[in-house]
């Protein structure tokens, strides 16, 4: 079915409004889903990943209660579009590009701890295999790749559908915060803390009116925090050790 262009300026703003009531509630329900999924469940970095099913229910609704807040903007544009559930298409195409990432990094989970990697155990080189990312993710904020990808995820590309544009939409915010929710995963994926800190990091430089001010110190802040996990993980708050407990909790 063609989709037709929302006609007067009443019923763009109405599907605007309508776009984002969806996704608030849609983040908001995800959220819940989350916390109550995940509460205490936080091993810290090198958190096993269980059965694939398993990973790809709490992946999907993660990457939603983190992800949608940040593309309702694109969304809100995209709205305007059709009168046929395009929020519902773009929200399907923008996760669909989210859940090949996950997959992709389950894979490559299960590719790593097929090998003999005890010299990656915490108490020898994985604080500095995790430091060494989040640096990295720190570098990748200053390259061209991701300013293009910011500036494209800061609106919304429509290559013909609002389906299309989930996935072109999609696949810009995987170029811009890919790196970011590398850092997620070498934390510690399952931690509400870590996921809510990398949440609103991508909100701030997708969505403030003036975010693309952020990425220079989020880029120092990143290469800072890869340097203390690396030095000295059991000092770095909320940061849970693996076999132990989160770091800078005070025992009774």
């Amino acid at each position: 079915m063609t989709e037709r262009k929302v006609g007067t300026r009443e019923e763009w703003l109405a599907a605007r409004s309508r776009t984002t009531l969806l996704l608030v509630a849609a983040a908001v329900a995800a959220w819940a889903v989350t916390v109550e999924r995940m509460r205490g469940m936080d091993a810290g970095p090198g958190t096993d990943l269980g059965g694939l099913g398993w990973y790809l229910g709490i992946w999907v609704t993660m990457t939603a209660a983190m992800m949608l807040p940040s593309a309702a903007p694109a969304a809100r544009q995209v709205a305007r579009l059709a009168r046929h559930v395009p929020t519902v298409l773009f929200t399907a195409g923008y996760l669909a590009v989210w859940t090949g990432y996950g997959l992709v990094a389950y894979a490559v989970f299960r590719l790593v701890t097929s090998f003999d990697i005890g010299w990656l155990a915490w108490d020898q080189g994985g604080p500095y295999l995790a430091g060494g990312v989040i640096v990295a993710a720190g570098m990748y904020e200053l390259t061209p790749l991701k300013r293009l990808s910011l500036r494209r995820c800061r609106s919304a590309r429509h290559p013909g559908s609002a389906l299309r544009s989930g996935f072109a939409h999609g696949a810009d915010c995987l170029g811009c915060s890919g790196g970011l929710m590398a850092v997620l995963f070498v934390l510690g994926v399952m931690s509400l803390f870590w996921m809510a800190v990398v949440a609103v990091a991508i909100f701030a430089e997708k969505v403030l009116p003036h975010g693309h001010r952020l990425v220079p110190l989020l880029a120092v802040a990143l290469a800072a925090l890869g340097i203390w996990v690396a030095v000295s993980p059991a000092s770095v708050p909320r940061l849970t050790q693996p076999g132990g407990s989160p770091s800078m909790r005070m025992e009774p």
